[in-house]
């Protein structure tokens, strides 16, 4: 017999769809419960704790669930939507918080635009041209079936040639240099007291810095300064005796041509590995113009000092007006460099090349089209400013120079660009795959706040410039040659063996398998810069370290830009880094069970030593300052003084107008400093104060530098 049913069994605003059970006990009226105890709104009734509120929001949601869908399907389908809301906040939190700034589970299209053919001829021409001084093996994804001639390597390192082609992929060179001779380097009496002057023409091993020094493998920032030290002879007089210190010896000179070759066993591929999988959307670059190869000229061979073909430029960039950022690092590049200041007629007594340190000047958010005058207008607001208008000097021309920069002049001069930058539009500027246009309406240049209360951080400043200069490193590179550096950075000592390595190298993005171009070498118009500007032009114009480590990965081609570890010019990021497994995992910390000297946790104690570590700067000074590391890098604090109690170029009486200068603008502020030794000193000097008066004593004349070399004017 049919059942008959009452209308009210049917009311979904009492029951369920389904459930012949009262469902009243889900209703929206509070007052309607039979029991307040038994009830979680009458937490919200009676003016309970806010979590028992909270509390009662998933019943709300599962009364909902139900009500709606019914007993079985209302919980699975808020299961559903739970679990749609967790992804999603994570697809979020990876495309726009992450490291990663992409969408995950979504993968990357490849960044290749050049065949494996157009890749084998861009290593050849750099291996054939002396750019690959390493023993380290070529991918074999490149596919070289007869090993090219290497006259970097000594042909002691060399190995011997199949005796025929059998279609296998070989992966080693065959050297054809010189002999390489490690010379202990250290000072003898009399001359104790300072470090030497490295070897003219000495050239450093990167094989053996990476050996010794890499953090993949272990190696501890520590230990390598150490072997940095005593291998430069930098310890002089300090040093104290150590067993099994061969492997200290990273630097080597030439010796005799070396024309044999050497056998050795080898070992080769036995098949030809997969092409790299090409860009999405874009068709190969086919047509590759390449210059003649480049003549492998070693110092031993050189009629003149400085080759006309790898000049020693060291490039920076700067934005906005002049503060104590570049004035410092022109002031470390005079006490640490052989640039003969305590020579008469430097350009005549002293027998070595002399580096020279452009600093490209931008004056505007992308400097397209200057004016005119800009030149003009630009010395006239160097002349004027304390910070810069010391290095207008006389005795600093033929080592400083100061240079507009032009975006459109620039980008003109390098011929993988000149056809194609313009249509780009909007679209020059990008970092990591997103536009930087916006950052044009900020204002241009960090202002140094004095008291420490600046309300500039990381996130506010404008990075427009630091976008540009993702740019003008490379173009600068390849077009000049040279080493290009960031202006946040600080020279520790002289660069000669570093300017020997005939090859191309950045350095690693503390412990990330990626570089970090803050310092960059490349050699002019070199195979690699051709392939560098070409894939990035094909990729959105995106110079990014991000982006760069994606390029050379992808097409094989890291190995020709050297990834030095950071301890040669980073030697604080690893101690101050973290990485995190998850957002929600405890932070893993670096080497702070061994740290380097100093020890900093944070980017910030360069600027305010904390008090507990504050008595070192002034005891042990420059010399205990990450000694043997050849850079500094202090990550971008524009707006902390090195100096806030003495905020002006204390250069002595050659410069008494740019003191007046820096004294008049540090009047014009507020600032309450802090009662030390002296009126408006510090008691306890923090590091980024002592180095300043160091480099500045040294220009008064009041000490040597850090070579013994007294400054003459």
């Amino acid at each position: 017999m049919p059942r008959s049913y009452s209308p009210a069994a049917f009311d979904s605003s009492s029951r369920g769809r389904y459930s012949h059970i009262s469902t009243s006990s889900f209703g929206d009226d509070p007052f309607y419960h039979p029991s307040s105890s038994s009830s979680s709104f009458s937490a919200f009734r009676y003016g309970s704790s806010r979590f028992a509120v909270l509390a009662a929001v998933p019943a709300g949601l599962y009364k909902a669930s139900v009500t709606r869908f019914g007993r079985r399907r209302g919980p699975a389908l808020l299961c559903f939507c739970c679990l749609a809301l967790v992804l999603t906040t994570l697809a979020f939190h990876g495309r726009f918080a992450s490291g990663a700034r992409r969408w995950p589970f979504v993968g990357r299209g490849s960044t290749v635009v050049f065949e494996r053919e157009q890749l084998r001829k861009i290593w050849e021409w750099e291996i054939l041209s002396g750019h690959y001084p390493s023993t380290r093996p070529i991918p074999t994804e490149i596919g070289f079936t007869a090993p090219p001639s290497n006259p970097a390597l000594p042909a002691s390192a060399a190995f011997k040639a199949p005796a025929g082609s059998d279609g296998r992929v070989v992966t080693h060179t065959v050297g054809t240099g010189a002999e390489r001779i490690y010379p202990e380097v250290k000072n003898r009496p009399p001359e104790f007291g300072h470090p030497p002057r490295p070897i003219p023409g000495s050239i450093i091993d990167l094989d053996v810095i990476f050996e010794n020094c890499d953090f993949s493998s272990g190696k501890y920032v520590r230990d390598c300064h150490e072997m940095l030290r005593l291998g430069a002879g930098l310890d002089d007089a300090a040093r104290l005796r150590r067993e099994d210190v061969d492997y200290l010896r990273y630097i080597y000179v030439l010796d005799g041509e070396g024309d044999h070759i050497t056998a050795r066993d080898r070992n080769a591929t036995a098949a030809l590995p997969t092409p790299p999988s090409k860009r999405a959307s874009a068709d190969w670059e086919h047509d590759l113009p390449l210059p003649p190869y480049s003549q492998y000229n070693p110092s031993h061979r050189q009629s003149s000092p400085c080759p006309e073909d790898d000049p020693r430029i060291f490039h920076m960039f700067w934005a906005g007006p002049f503060t104590d950022k570049p004035y410092m690092a022109m002031l470390a590049f005079l006490f640490t460099q052989n640039l003969g200041l305590h020579l008469e007629d430097p350009a005549v007594e002293n027998n070595v090349c002399r580096p020279q340190l452009w600093l490209w000047v931008s004056r505007g958010p992308a400097d397209a089209m200057p004016s005119p005058t800009a030149v003009e207008e630009m010395y006239d607001e160097l002349r004027n400013n304390a910070w810069a208008s010391p290095f207008l000097h006389p005795r600093f021309r033929d080592v400083i120079q100061f240079r507009l920069w032009n975006t459109t002049e620039q980008l003109d001069g390098v011929e993988e660009l000149r056809h194609d930058w313009r249509s780009l539009g909007d679209e020059l500027f990008r970092s990591e795959g997103r536009s930087k246009k916006e950052e044009a309406k900020k204002k241009l240049g960090v202002p140094v706040d004095l008291d420490g209360k600046s309300a500039v951080t990381h996130e506010t400043y404008n990075k427009l410039p630091v976008v540009l200069s993702d740019l003008v490193r490379f173009v600068l590179c390849h077009r000049y040659g040279g080493v290009y550096l960031d202006v946040d950075m600080l020279f520790l000592r002289d660069w000669e063996e570093l300017w020997g390595w005939s090859g191309s190298f950045s350095y690693r993005w503390s412990h990330e398998d990626r570089y970090n171009t803050a310092v960059l070498r490349l050699r002019r118009g070199s195979a690699l810069g051709t392939f560098l500007l070409r894939t990035a032009l094909k990729n959105g114009f995106d110079f990014h370290p991000t982006m760069m480590s994606r390029y050379l990965k992808e097409a094989h081609m890291d190995r020709l830009l050297y990834r030095v570890p950071d301890a040669l010019f980073d030697p604080a990021w690893l101690s101050t880094d973290l990485r995190r497994a998850h957002w929600w995992s405890s932070p893993e910390y670096f080497q702070r069970d061994r740290p380097p000297q100093p020890f900093f946790t944070d980017f910030d104690q360069f600027f305010n030593t904390p008090p507990e570590a504050s008595a070192a700067p002034s005891v042990v000074g420059f010399d205990g300052f990450f000694r043997g590391a050849y850079l500094y890098h202090y990550h971008n604090e524009w707006w902390k003084p090195f100096d806030s109690a003495r905020f002006w170029p204390d250069l002595g009486p050659r410069f008494a107008e740019a003191e007046k200068m820096g004294r008049a603008a540090v009047a014009n502020r507020s600032a309450n400093f802090p009662v030390g030794i002296v009126r408006n000193d510090k008691r306890d000097l923090d590091w980024a104060t002592v180095l300043k008066r160091t480099f500045e004593a040294y220009i008064r004349g009041e000490r040597p530098n850090m070579y013994g070399e007294w400054i003459r004017w």
